[in-house]
Formats: structure tokens, C-alpha cells, sequence
């Protein structure tokens, strides 16, 4: 694939542990569909495409049930953020010979070690490849002894001193821009419970930011003190929204946090394009959709607020990603 631009595309957009509803519960989905299809007046088949043209695509098949791996390509670059379950299905279009760095290098940036962000890395295939370079990164210093014991027995049946691959460690300076081929990336502190450093991707005057896994408990210029330039200047803003604004005070501590926080940095640091994911294990397609719906009031809310007191405030583009997602900067 030949690219002039920043490239974003999300291949694992859950949380926690890879999940999705039951048979049954996509059974009664399905049949919501098809009822829906009948209300707005269509009765032939050659109809069915017209119809789900007009549904967003979350609608029709949901948010995805795997955790998080975002793709960043450029026009010489590739980076892959977390190696979540979503991971599986990048290597499988890496292998299929459509990808135009099959043969590597690789790039992978781990923002944490939580299971749902390495619990991917044995399936990536290019790891099985002779002489294939497999490049790490993370400002966690103790980074190589993880990555090597997810590659052990019991939890794995191929140990990592049998990788035919080229495995190689970068460590991180905190905030410390480094370039990767034609892109610059910067580490910066998340709010969660064990170190969880996000990232900020630079490329041609694009600016894309990974904010999973936070709580969002430092949101003031003043708290986010050094921490504050990953907010700032972003063009896409990938943020934590696991749980609803109410939940937030029952989860306390937990590492994750609602849209309306991420919302209020992006008015006053004026994001152009906010994400929204790390999608709880247990949120149905509705339960999404009422996250989103509640994220609708509070930005209208924001928005008319603002404008009777004088002071407009900038919009923001937002939604609730999924995997398949793409954006180009």
C-alpha cells in the first residue's frame, strides 16, 4: 500500500480480556436488524445491501472482540502500538502477501504489560521468521525479561530462545522523542495503576496520540505538568472510555476512564478528532451505543453552555471506534 499520509487503523478495541455476546444475545441482534429492515419499509432482498449501507457499521456487527493493537503506517514507516488479541489478525494480513512490509523491519511500542495488551504477541507471526527484524519498545526497563516470559512454558509451548527472529529491545527515555523511519514518537505518562506510558506520533504535521490505558485523574494543565505536550497539537486523539461518567466514582483506581473526560481536554486543548475505546469486556453493542448517546448529551451540553456564556468552544469530531477502523490524517 503506497501512503502520502499518517495512517491510523485500530485491529483491537476491547478491554480487559478479548470478548463479545453470546449466540443468543446475536440472535435477538440480528433479529432487531431484520425487523428494522421491514420498519423502514423495504421488503425485497435485492433491498438488504441498501439497508445496511445506510447503518453505521458498529450497528450491523458490533465493536469488535478483541484487545488493543493500533497500526500507524506512514509512507516509509509502520508502528504497531500493544500487542493485544487484535495483533493475530494484522499478522494474518501481514502474511497474506498484500502488506508492503511483510519482510519487516517491525515496530512494536508497548504503552503497559497488562494481559490484554500482550496476550497477542505469541501470534504474530513474523516472530516464526528467520532473520526478520522484530524491534521493541517501552520506557518499562524491565521490558525484554516480560516480553521473553510470555514465551515460556506453561504459557506457551515455543520458548523464546527458539524465535528464529531477530529480537531486539529499545528502552525508552520518558518524554524523549525518538525517530522510527520517517516518523517521530514520544512516550508520556498515563494515570493507571501500574506504569503506563501513551504515546504521541508525529509525521509530516500530523499528530495522532494514544491515550489507553488512563483514568484521566490529572485533566488540569497544572497536574498534567510535563505530561501535558500529549494533549496538545493532536490531530487524533485515542482515548480511554470504558466506563460511563457515574461509574467512574464506583471505580475509583482501576486505571480507566468515561468520554466527557477526554471531552473537556480536547475542547480547552482543541483536539480536532477524539476516539473512543477500551471497550468493557461485558458492553453489548447497546450498552456502547448508551455510552455514546450520553457522550452526545454532554458535548451538545458543553457546546450550548459555552455559546450563552460568550465563550464558543471549538468542535471536536468524535465517535466510539471499532475494529477495521481507519483514519488518514
Amino acid at each position: 500500500m503506497s501512503l502520502s499520509h499518517l495512517n491510523v487503523k485500530y485491529w483491537g478495541t476491547r478491554g480487559s480480556i478479548p470478548s463479545s455476546m453470546q449466540p443468543g444475545e446475536w440472535s435477538l441482534h440480528f433479529e432487531g436488524l431484520v425487523r428494522g429492515f421491514f420498519s423502514a419499509g423495504h421488503r425485497d432482498p435485492s433491498q438488504v445491501q441498501k439497508y445496511f449501507d445506510s447503518l453505521e457499521i458498529p450497528i450491523v456487527g458490533g465493536y469488535g472482540a478483541s484487545t488493543t493493537c493500533v497500526e500507524v503506517e506512514t509512507p516509509q514507516g509502520q508502528l504497531i502500538i500493544d500487542g493485544g488479541s487484535g495483533i493475530r489478525q494484522l499478522s494474518e494480513r501481514i502474511m497474506s502477501g498484500t502488506h508492503a512490509r511483510a519482510k519487516g523491519p517491525f515496530h512494536i511500542y508497548m504503552t503497559h504489560f497488562h494481559w490484554d495488551h500482550v496476550i497477542g504477541l505469541p501470534f504474530f507471526t513474523p516472530h516464526f521468521l528467520p532473520n526478520v527484524q522484530v524491534n521493541y519498545y517501552a520506557v518499562h526497563p524491565e521490558m525484554e525479561s516480560l516480553i521473553r516470559g510470555i514465551f515460556r512454558k506453561p504459557y506457551f509451548p515455543v520458548p523464546f530462545e527458539s524465535l528464529p527472529s531477530k529480537i531486539r529491545f529499545h528502552t525508552l527515555e520518558p518524554r524523549q522523542p525518538v525517530r522510527i523511519d520517517d516518523m517521530t514518537i514520544t512516550p508520556y505518562q498515563l494515570d493507571h495503576p501500574d506504569p503506563c506510558w501513551g504515546l504521541k506520533v508525529e509525521y509530516g504535521g500530523k499528530a495522532y496520540a494514544h491515550c489507553v490505558d488512563t483514568e484521566g485523574t490529572r485533566v488540569t494543565r497544572e497536574d498534567l505538568g510535563p505530561d501535558l505536550p500529549l494533549y496538545q497539537n493532536i490531530d487524533l486523539m485515542y482515548y480511554d472510555a470504558q466506563y460511563t461518567f457515574p461509574e467512574l466514582a464506583d471505580k475509583a483506581n482501576w486505571g480507566h476512564s468515561a468520554a466527557q473526560i477526554g471531552l473537556d481536554i480536547a475542547f480547552r486543548e482543541n483536539v480536532k478528532h477524539m476516539l473512543f475505546a477500551h471497550h468493557d469486556p461485558g458492553a453489548s453493542i447497546q450498552t456502547i451505543q448508551d455510552i455514546r448517546r450520553q457522550t452526545q448529551e454532554y458535548y451538545s451540553w458543553r457546546i450550548q453552555n459555552a455559546k450563552e456564556n460568550g465563550q464558543p468552544l471549538p468542535p471536536v469530531k468524535w465517535g466510539f471506534a471499532y475494529e477495521g477502523l481507519e483514519v488518514k490524517l
